[in-house]
């Protein structure tokens, strides 16, 4: 069974946009539990253009399923999950001025590092994935830094899905054996949507998460926010 974790930051743009609490994050976020996702999803960047860290910490004692943190872990970031204690760290190698993720890690160059975030995450008892390109020498570089998982940045796969999926997909699935054989849990995000998701559910079914957030939330802007949720979880099952 994989699970679908949803992505709230575009919900937060849309408030930041005009200020004030509207639309309300906090009950966005409980409200897509309630529709039937099985986890939350946050990225909070240090210039707080979308999910903030304040948001980060209201948002946290209510969730009632997985809370998710993503991020690139430099000092603010590390201290935030520390404080609020999710479920699950994502390490994400972002850079200040991104507009969106746009690579992974590469786990042997910054083996060191990740070794040490890794340890300082799972000491406080959070599960920690690593953000990763579909190549299997990241994710066994992954394995050895001590990661509980991998996600696999999926953009090329969406890219490429419409010129032949078979083609798009085998990358994945060759770095998807190779987290299952090391023993590493598998998520994926960026970019799947509804036109692309059923197809990685059935050819890569270990997968353990899906985080979907842009594509999610402007499909809500037409079908609403409980229908758009049940159809991505009728994709997964």
């Amino acid at each position: 069974m994989t699970n679908l974790s949803v992505n709230i930051n575009k919900i937060a743009t849309i408030r930041n946009a005009r200020g004030g609490n509207m639309p309300d994050v906090t009950k966005a976020a409980l409200d897509c539990e309630d529709f039937g996702a099985q986890g939350i999803t946050v990225h909070p960047r240090p210039d707080e253009r979308h999910i903030r860290y304040s948001d980060v910490r209201a948002i946290r004692p209510l969730i009632r399923t997985e809370f998710n943190i993503e991020g690139n872990p430099i000092q603010s970031f590390i201290d935030l999950v520390l404080e609020v204690k999710p479920d699950q760290v994502t390490l994400v190698p972002d850079a200040m001025d991104a507009i969106t993720s746009n690579a992974g890690w590469d786990t042997i160059r910054h083996k060191d590092f990740l070794t040490d975030i890794c340890k300082l995450f799972k000491d406080n008892g959070i599960r920690t994935s690593i953000f990763v390109d579909p190549d299997p020498a990241m994710v066994r570089g992954a394995k050895a830094c001590g990661a509980d998982r991998v996600e696999l940045y999926t953009e090329a796969y969406a890219r490429l899905y419409k010129d032949g999926r078979e083609a798009a997909i085998a990358p994945y699935l060759e770095a998807a054996k190779e987290a299952k054989e090391c023993g590493l849990g598998l998520n994926a995000g960026h970019d799947l949507s509804l036109e692309n998701l059923e197809y990685f559910i059935d050819t890569i079914p270990w997968t353990d998460e899906v985080s979907i957030g842009h594509a999610l939330i402007c499909d809500a802007l037409y079908m609403g926010l409980e229908k758009t949720i049940g159809d991505y979880l009728s994709k997964i099952k």
